[in-house]
């Protein structure tokens, strides 16, 4: 294996599961995978995967131990990335952040641009994504996450707690009423889609009423909060995005405490020294540790 193209094709198609989602995140198209994939396996004259139904790839033994080597190899490769980027002390070049859709619509955008009026040289890249992207592998360099970093290599802080209620439109509510002693089976209800599985308040919710009690639902907390100021129902949202929205007022008095959670900045802990890092902890962190009341429900209204 002298082409360390090779070793990374197989690793993706390893890592994807089939060739077409490899091939996207090796940013090729999918016919020039297949030839360098048969040209391999012509090479070192074995199957390196399997072709299951349904368009599947498994690893055969070969396949695996060349995936095993490639990991290897892109850990050093990472690991010196981070090593560099580490003892770099200049306020310029790329910043690639990483949070979730309702932070970003409610209060990261306009502290970014406290950010980038301070200093200009750094450009921001904001991936908003609802996955725990890998700092590891540089997807991000820093991330906005609701959860307590577990990776023994992260290094970060717990900003504030996030605090979570009820919220409708007041002519919803006129007509309606509001939610007493948790009765929401009695009110139309805003959701997530049925297979929104791993996200605790759509759990919660799923607990507590039947299928029948949803009007709506959609995988978008923003499009939820959208939903509720349109009048279709009492939707369930993070209070720093509902107490911000004058279209919506809250359809139960107190938080839910069973949906407390947290809001962490995280780097990786070999970048924690890099300029551009420093100054977005000290600088974007510092502002949202601000907004603490919003995010901890304290500022209803």
């Amino acid at each position: 294996m002298k082409d360390w193209n090779d070793l990374k094709l197989v690793l993706a198609v390893q890592r994807a599961g089939g060739l077409t989602a490899a091939a996207k995140l090796l940013g090729i198209d999918h016919s020039t995978a297949f030839r360098r994939l048969n040209a391999i396996e012509a090479r070192i004259g074995a199957r390196v995967f399997e072709r299951l139904p349904g368009g599947a790839y498994r690893a055969t033994v070969a396949g695996e131990r060349m995936a095993a080597a490639a990991e290897r190899m892109e850990d050093e490769a990472l690991a010196l990335d981070r090593d560099i980027a580490g003892r770099d002390h200049r306020l310029t070049g790329r910043l690639r952040v990483t949070s979730s859709e309702t932070l970003a619509y409610s209060r990261l955008t306009h502290h970014l641009a406290a950010f980038r009026a301070q200093h200009p040289g750094i450009m921001v890249e904001l991936a908003i994504d609802n996955r725990v992207l890998s700092l590891s592998r540089r997807e991000a360099d820093i991330a906005l996450r609701p959860i307590r970093p577990k990776e023994a290599d992260l290094w970060g802080r717990k900003l504030a707690g996030v605090a979570w209620s009820l919220y409708a439109a007041p002519a919803y509510l006129a007509d309606h009423g509001p939610v007493v002693d948790g009765a929401l089976a009695e009110q139309a209800l805003i959701g997530w889609e049925e297979m929104a599985a791993g996200i605790l308040a759509a759990e919660w919710l799923a607990r507590q009423v039947p299928v029948e009690a949803f009007a709506y639902r959609t995988n978008s907390l923003v499009n939820q909060l959208v939903a509720a100021k349109a009048g279709m129902g009492v939707a369930l949202l993070p209070c720093y995005l509902g107490d911000r929205d004058a279209g919506v007022v809250r359809a139960a008095t107190t938080p839910i405490a069973e949906l407390a959670g947290e809001l962490w900045i995280v780097t990786h802990a070999d970048l924690k020294a890099t300029a551009r890092v420093r100054a977005f902890f000290d600088l974007v962190g510092d502002a949202l540790v601000g907004d603490r009341d919003l995010f901890e429900g304290r500022r209803a209204g």
